[in-house]
């Protein structure tokens, strides 16, 4: 038997090529800040194959996001405030 202690996970993202875009969805997400919750979705569908097991994560992604586009509609009206009262 050998005396070397077994290596954990070596997680590494590959380069994607020059030619080679990224998913859209993949960019809206990372953009959100909610691909934290979105990758744990994907863990768990990974590990279960059941979507009815991953609900507290479902929940979570759909929480973040929620909240996500909540800023994001609180910061076009304000910027459409400004806009208005500039001219």
């Amino acid at each position: 038997m050998s005396a070397s202690v077994p290596r954990g996970h070596n997680w590494t993202r590959q380069l994607k090529k020059d030619d080679e875009e990224e998913d859209p969805l993949d960019q809206l997400i990372t953009r959100s800040g909610c691909a934290a919750s979105h990758f744990a979705v994907q863990e768990c569908m990974a590990e279960h194959q059941d979507w009815r097991q991953c609900q507290p994560q479902v929940q979570a992604f759909r929480d973040c996001m929620s909240a996500q586009q909540a800023r994001r509609r609180e910061e076009l009206q304000r910027r459409k405030e400004q806009a208005s009262t500039q001219h």
